[in-house]
């Protein structure tokens, strides 16, 4: 089929062949959501292999973090403008060379750079998999899709460590861990082969936006979230030798980045976040409760691992097992969550973060009665509760954020999301493993330590629990007011005054047709 049939047509057809299409942009998305924590259970590999020091191990890690999230809304706003093919399939390549040469290295730095890279490459790319699911999708099917995508996510993101566990016991822990890397190879020339006959056309040149990519605040942007970003991951080994002097320098360089916006605006430009953006129904509100979430729910998997692999003695691959009940239930909550959420709107993310918290606690609870070699299978049920929780909050809430998007500012409304959420996964992780090792020196006790980085967890979660709730109840008592505008028409109608009115000619359909418009933006895009 050619790639100009899969182009969505002006009166909003349905894109031809779309779910080939989102096969192939999953297919890209396990490579760089595996890669967030495949290299978690391969840090004794690391230190064997390379005799990586603690400070490399920290780049190793945070590297991947830092410039992921530096290059997600340039990379939004690049395919938006340009569009999203190309740059998906520039970042899949960048992706794979990064991951040869840190399958290759040969000392620590050389290791680090490569992370570097593939986090940019990674960067690239994830903005352009919500774009073009806003772009190919509509209605409920775009529920449907964001729920494979958020499936794909959390059962990438899970596995991760018992797929790096399996490697490194296949190949040894000197060379092991090599095949964390390599593996991505296969994953990224399949995506590569099909990328170019399966996903939607970009626009041709003469269709493309004229819109400038606003590099003076792209550049702002980025060093504003360099600035937050590096104290705090680099916190997360060492919080005393952490550059935070660096959060004053991106606090002050982000609100020059706001008054360079506006100004950019005023001028006529269209600034990196539209304002289109900003004011679609749920977008601010997703994006702070997605961000209070995923501060808490990103560092399970780190201080879990900690503790199962020095606490407990577990090897890596019985690591990566302890943590699947939570992989499994997210998966298959994502996946039905993605296909509900249109009907049943924000009560159902509320529901997620409440039963999220119920399974943190039940964890938090039994590794403070007992740590023994039994707490992995003792924890499996309240970790598949907490799975089940957080696939009823990451994408559901991430469709209803994105729902009303302009569909040209798809990718990168994306970008800023995931970037307000790397923020929040580093600062979670951070102050996990802070209070965690800190509660270990001072008590000596692992379970005692891991229930008190459980406890920050639930914090977190309660907390977007709580925005959650603030947000449906504002809507229910919205729903129940009076609509000023009806009611001026029925007093209209009873002096009759209305009467000699010309026929409606702004019925729902009009208004449809003008909601539909404004969300669903330019149809090359």
């Amino acid at each position: 089929m050619p790639a100009t049939d899969h182009q969505r047509t002006d009166d909003g057809t349905p894109v031809p062949g779309r779910w080939r299409a989102l096969a192939v942009c999953m297919l890209a998305g396990v490579m760089i959501f595996v890669d967030v924590s495949i290299v978690n259970v391969a840090l004794p590999a690391f230190r064997e292999g390379l005799g990586a020091s603690p400070a490399d191990l920290s780049w190793i890690v945070a590297g991947y973090t830092l410039t992921f999230g530096l290059a997600l809304v340039p990379a939004g706003r690049l395919g938006d403008g340009r569009g999203r093919k190309r740059v998906l399939v520039a970042g899949l390549v960048l992706f794979a060379l990064a991951s040869l040469a840190a399958g290759l290295a040969q000392d620590a730095t050389w290791l680090v750079v490569a992370r570097l890279v593939q986090g940019l490459a990674g960067g690239l790319v994830n903005p352009q998999l919500l774009g073009l699911i806003q772009q190919m999708f509509r209605g409920t099917e775009r529920g449907t899709a964001f729920g494979v995508f958020g499936a794909v996510n959390a059962s990438s993101t899970a596995v991760g460590p018992l797929l790096g566990g399996l490697l490194i016991a296949l190949g040894g822990p000197g060379e092991g861990w090599r095949w964390v890397f390599l593996v991505n190879l296969p994953l990224a020339l399949a995506a590569l082969v099909l990328a170019p006959r399966l996903l939607p056309a970009d626009p041709a040149p003469a269709e493309r936006t004229r819109t400038s990519l606003d590099p003076v605040g792209a550049v702002l942007l980025g060093v504003a979230v360099l600035g937050v970003l590096l104290p705090v991951v680099l916190a997360e080994r060492d919080p005393a030798a952490a550059p935070w002097w660096t959060l004053a320098v991106g606090l002050a360089v982000g609100v020059g980045f706001v008054a360079w916006e506006r100004r950019y605006a005023r001028r006529g430009n269209d600034p990196l976040l539209h304002e289109r953006v900003l004011r679609s129904p749920g977008y601010v509100l997703g994006t702070s409760l997605g961000t209070l979430y995923m501060a808490g729910s990103t560092a399970i998997f780190f201080v879990l691992t900690v503790y199962l692999q020095q606490g407990l003695g577990y090897s890596a691959l019985l690591a990566g097992l302890a943590t699947m009940p939570y992989a499994v239930g997210s998966a298959v909550a994502a996946a039905w969550g993605g296909r509900v959420v249109v009907r049943v709107g924000r009560p159902l993310v509320l529901a997620g973060t409440l039963v999220m918290a119920a399974g943190i606690l039940a964890t938090l609870l039994i590794v403070n009665a007992r740590t023994d070699p039994s707490t992995g299978l003792l924890t499996a049920l309240p970790l598949l509760v907490a799975g089940i929780g957080s696939g009823l909050v990451i994408t559901p809430n991430q469709a209803l954020t994105l729902q009303q998007v302009p569909t040209d500012q798809g990718g990168t409304a994306g970008g800023m999301q995931q970037t307000a959420q790397r923020i929040g996964s580093s600062i979670g992780i951070a102050l996990v493993a802070t209070v965690f090792f800190a509660v270990l020196a001072a008590s000596g006790q692992q379970g005692t330590a891991l229930a008190a980085g459980l406890a920050v967890v639930l914090a977190c979660v309660l907390a977007a629990a709580a925005l959650g709730l603030a947000d449906v109840v504002v809507r229910r008592r919205r729903a129940r007011r009076p609509d000023p505008d009806l009611a001026a028409v029925g007093t209209g109608l009873a002096s009759g005054t209305a009467t000699d009115s010309a026929p409606d000619s702004t019925s729902d359909d009009a208004t449809d047709a003008h909601t539909t418009a404004a969300t669903h933006g330019h149809p090359h895009h």
